[in-house]
């Protein structure tokens, strides 16, 4: 049975709500930090790595990147957040800036995988924990090995937002706070990821 129009609503409303909570809490935290308080900069560690684990995984795999695992290559984004918290403006979602650096520290860990031959190749990732969908029909089917290689065909934002709503399975009101974005722009940008994906599937060998 399909949802209706006023529960689409009411959960879009849940989500914001919770999704307010989280970023109040997590921007309070980083208010704190950026001004030296160092048991907020600790707790804001806390809750924010299992997210960066998880982004990272989602981008490169349980495997190694080069002589980098998700584990790594996370590890430096939160070294890199503790050195960029001054920078980050108090009126922006602190997690679309956490997630800005930790696609940065994937894109130079690709970068850097490249530039030394001498490492073993990627091995295949796990495939994610979803539901049945047209997403996830997407990522299944025996292509999850070439899933990274499509997703670099596309555009950043757009790979960014599958990332984050089909890998890992976040609301669209959770990845718009991610983003810096709202949620109908990133069903959108969701719904048009999703069909150059299809054409770049249809058309691999």
């Amino acid at each position: 049975m399909s949802a209706t129009g006023d529960e689409v609503i009411g959960a879009d409303d849940a989500d914001r709500a919770r999704s307010a909570r989280r970023d109040a809490e997590l921007n309070s935290l980083a208010g704190l930090a950026s001004r030296g308080d160092q048991r907020a900069l600790e707790l804001l560690l806390a809750r924010i790595r299992p997210m960066v684990v998880q982004y990272c995984r989602a981008r490169i795999g349980s495997g190694t990147l080069g002589t980098q695992s998700a584990e790594d290559i996370a590890q430096d984004t939160l070294m890199a957040v503790v050195g960029a918290l001054q920078r980050w403006q108090p009126d922006k979602r602190v997690m679309a800036f956490i997630y800005g650096i930790a696609s940065n520290k994937v894109v130079d860990a690709y970068r850097a995988a490249g530039r030394d031959r001498s490492v073993p190749s990627e091995t295949v990732p796990e495939e994610p924990d979803l539901d049945h969908g047209p997403e996830q029909a997407a990522l299944h089917g025996g292509m999850v090995a070439e899933l990274r290689k499509l997703l670099d065909q596309l555009p950043a934002q757009h790979r960014e937002i599958l990332v984050l709503r089909v890998a890992l399975g976040m609301t669209a009101v959770e990845t718009a706070a991610a983003v810096g974005s709202t949620s109908g722009a990133v069903r959108v940008t969701q719904h048009r990821a999703l069909t150059k994906l299809r054409e770049l599937i249809e058309r691999r060998p």
